[in-house]
């Protein structure tokens, strides 16, 4: 079963709306929808190695003009759809925690966040929430998305194909570790909330 899984999503990154969907989702997800891209994002590197830059700019832009519409949401809608989504989601606790160190460090905040486990939206929301300057915003946003999909890219564009043989290889081993990693994550956001 895990096997035909892996395969429904390389083929489904052929599909000819998967770039679209592709960067609906990368959209969504910087502003208020809860699922990442990456999976997507990973199966179009495996089976669109010709077009690796162009995914890795698509994403960016995506997830860049989605982040003003969460600092949209947090600039102006933040106490009726901001709270709602941050609540929704369980990600209070992280928002408070980044809103406190942000006013002092904004534009590195940003920038940086690719490398934490704080999601996008909650930087995004902060972000209007606390008046960081748009351009600011703008040009961190570029730095800190383009740093996380093109820093893919560029390992699947030299690996990808000795990663792609060693996952069909060991589909379950690579599957239990990312299961691992992903609860990991969940789980030193829970103790840091």
């Amino acid at each position: 079963m895990l096997q035909r899984s892996y395969n429904w999503i390389l083929s489904f990154a052929n599909h000819p709306y998967a770039i679209w969907i592709l960067a609906a989702v990368a959209f969504a997800e910087s502003s208020f929808f809860p699922i990442p891209p990456d999976p997507l994002y990973i199966a179009m590197l495996f089976a669109r190695r010709d077009r690796i830059w162009e995914l890795a700019i698509i994403c960016t832009l995506s997830s860049v003009i989605g982040g003003w519409l969460g600092y949209a949401i947090g600039y102006g809608l933040y106490e009726t759809l901001g709270e709602f989504i941050l609540q929704a989601y369980g990600l209070q606790g992280a928002f408070d925690r980044f809103q406190h160190s942000f006013n002092e460090w904004g534009f590195w905040i940003v920038a940086l966040k690719g490398l934490t486990p704080i999601p996008y939206k909650v930087v995004t929301i902060a972000c209007g929430v606390t008046g960081l300057d748009f351009t600011s915003f703008t040009i961190a946003s570029i730095i800190a998305r383009g740093f996380r999909f093109f820093t893919l890219a560029a390992l699947f564009w030299y690996f990808g194909p000795t990663i792609k043989e060693y996952i069909d290889k060991n589909l379950t081993f690579v599957t239990l570790t990312a299961l691992a990693a992903l609860v990991g994550g969940f789980g030193i956001i829970y103790a840091l909330g």
